[in-house]
């Protein structure tokens, strides 16, 4: 199953008192289905999944596949701490109608490179679906080096696809399908956009991320594609500067959860605590950065 172009990693709304709110779900669901994406991803660190509680997992994937109804993939994130519990989520996943699970390494003291390919090995044995690597050393406390990468994806068949998100991603994409030397591999870049065009240019895929404006990632790979490197450039660099507001480290989730806010999807931009809250310097800011980019030629179509 080749995996390219865009998946947004979707948010999880929730109410002003916290609970999860299925009918905004539902919104963004079709907003980024609209958008023209490629596919879904569910339970994903943006989605703020390490708040969640095990019943909540279930049903968010529950509501993403019946809201998707076909149109596009979704993929779940069923990272753990363990391979056993793994395994679970996963097994979970595939029953509830997910075309594929995105997987971190365990966080767990000595983790080596044998280790990695013992736990994807696992999965694959156990799980019959396509697994997407996903290199976020912040999560794992592994950072994987593009051999164990590589290695991963010529020992094991269906574990092909990464989601990278190690910075200098352009420079480590490059190194990855050097050392896979003729293993198909399917790199997306993540990290809110901020590398796609590099990411592209060195031999991604596409974008797994999960920015409130998939229709531009959308539009950047489609031009660069069909190989109008220059037009998916000026779309890019143009855009830069709202995904690099978005994507700040410990207030991302709730800049992104405010842009989505306002584009009616989210009844509510509530994240979970203990999530970062938007002071109003923030706010104004926001607000500046929008309205810049929404003034940018060819932008107009940029609904807020």
């Amino acid at each position: 199953m080749a995996f390219e172009g865009v998946y947004s990693v979707l948010p999880t709304p929730f109410t002003d008192s916290g609970e999860l709110d299925e009918s905004s779900l539902r919104r963004v669901v079709d907003l980024f289905v609209a958008a023209g994406v490629n596919g879904l991803t569910a339970l994903g660190v943006t989605g703020e999944v390490a708040r969640l509680e095990e019943p909540e997992r279930a049903r968010i994937i529950e509501v993403v596949v019946d809201q998707a109804a076909g149109r596009v993939r979704v993929v779940a994130g069923t990272t753990a701490e363990g391979t056993r519990t793994c395994l679970a989520y996963s097994r979970q996943a595939k029953e509830l109608g997910a075309a594929a699970v995105m997987v971190s390494p365990p966080r767990m003291l000595k983790l080596n490179s044998d280790a990695v390919v013992r736990h994807y090995k696992a999965l694959a044995d156990a799980v019959s679906m396509p697994i997407v690597v996903q290199d976020y050393p912040p999560i794992s406390g592994f950072a994987m080096e593009p051999a164990l990468l590589a290695r991963i994806a010529k020992e094991i068949p269906s574990a092909r696809t990464i989601k990278l998100e190690d910075p200098p991603t352009p420079f480590k994409t490059a190194r990855i399908l050097e050392h896979a030397a003729g293993t198909p591999v399917q790199i997306f870049g993540g990290l809110g956009g901020v590398f796609l065009l590099e990411e592209l240019l060195a031999g991604a895929t596409g974008a797994m991320t999960g920015f409130a404006f998939p229709e531009i990632l959308v539009k950047i790979v489609s031009l660069f594609r069909a190989g109008r490197t220059d037009e998916a450039g000026e779309v890019f660099y143009r855009a830069v500067p709202l995904m690099r507001f978005e994507f700040q480290e410990g207030i991302g989730m709730a800049i992104r959860k405010a842009v989505l806010h306002r584009r009616g999807a989210l009844a509510s931009a509530a994240t979970r605590a203990p999530a970062g809250a938007l002071d109003q310097p923030t706010r104004d800011a926001l607000d500046r950065v929008l309205a810049w980019t929404r003034r940018q030629e060819g932008f107009e179509w940029i609904s807020v």
